[in-house]
């Protein structure tokens, strides 16, 4: 008798785990857990550091290649300030204006 009661008390507990999981998880679904303000703050000391980081990169980066991008002086060489025209690969486009203004939307094209 001692051995039918074993072997039959596992396929027992096997579906009362079974019961209980499906009931806790039809539990935490129905009542979530507010959020912890503590995963929140993380979330934000976290950004912060992540963007003092990079503007210590680009800091770096600015001061070891700011010259390269510094406007020359008015070289006394003679010759064009850019590709011939031959050589470029885009039509010339004028300048693009300073003031924030949207430019006007382009014509449509019918096919």
């Amino acid at each position: 008798m001692g051995d039918v009661l074993l072997a039959l008390s596992i396929p027992v507990l096997v579906f009362g785990g079974g019961i209980y999981a499906a009931c806790d998880c039809w539990w935490r679904r129905r009542h979530p857990a507010p959020p912890s303000p503590y995963t929140h703050r993380a979330a934000r000391l976290a950004e912060q550091d992540m963007l003092l980081l990079a503007e210590e990169i680009v800091d770096d980066a600015y001061a070891a290649f700011g010259p390269l991008y510094d406007a020359p002086a008015a070289s006394p060489a003679p010759g064009p300030a850019g590709p011939p025209a031959a050589l470029s690969s885009r039509p010339s486009r004028p300048a693009s204006t300073s003031d924030r203004v949207p430019s006007p939307p382009a014509a449509v094209q019918k096919p």
